[in-house]
């Protein structure tokens, strides 16, 4: 499952208020590099809560160039 291009345009992270980055996954998950935290995505439905977003492991989650 993917999520819709103009939900992605106007979700930015809840902490920096910083763009996201879309992985599809698995786990399908929204980035933020300026919080440096990764949100997850359940049942196509972003989970938007800092508190339940995990550190940014940039080996799983590499820049995009």
């Amino acid at each position: 499952m993917s999520l819709a291009p103009e939900l992605l345009k106007i979700l930015v992270c809840p902490k920096s208020k910083a763009p996201l980055e879309y992985h599809a996954g698995p786990p399908e998950v929204l980035v933020c590099r300026e919080s440096r935290l990764v949100y997850p995505v359940q049942d196509g439905i972003p989970v938007m809560l800092i508190e339940d977003a995990m550190p940014l492991d940039d080996t799983q989650y590499p820049p995009r160039t």
